[in-house]
């Protein structure tokens, strides 16, 4: 059974920094798309970023591009989402996510197109 486990959230004044962490487990991830999706208050999860594990292909929402970065450690089986100069709207329950691609390297970037789900971890940026 997959399971992800996020960390690194909490309280952040804006323009600091933030690395939130996802420790995937259960599986081999070579196969596998991992995505970071959030939601605000009163809004819809939506789509940040994802990563193919296995080509490291990376896609962003323009709203955190140039601020935001995914990345994998293949060794410790944990993705990251490195966050810059935060903003008041990056305030949000974040949430780690993963599929299986299989040999398909084309990332997924729609809610209902990733299976795993991790619990979710707050961050709160301060104006």
């Amino acid at each position: 059974q997959v399971q992800l486990v996020e960390s690194g959230g909490g309280l952040v004044q804006a323009g600091g920094s933030l690395r939130l962490s996802c420790a995937a487990s259960g599986r081999t991830f070579s196969n596998y798309v991992m995505g970071w999706f959030r939601q605000a208050p009163g809004k819809e999860r939506e789509f940040v970023t994802a990563i193919n594990w296995s080509s490291g292909n990376t896609y962003y929402v323009d709203a955190v591009k140039g601020r935001f970065t995914i990345s994998r450690d293949n060794t410790k089986n944990t993705v990251y989402l490195q966050m810059n100069n935060l903003k008041p709207e990056d305030t949000a329950v974040y949430y780690c996510a993963a599929v299986n691609v299989g040999n398909n390297y084309l990332l997924r970037t729609r809610r209902d197109q990733y299976h795993y789900w991790g619990q979710g971890i707050q961050v709160t940026v301060s104006s």
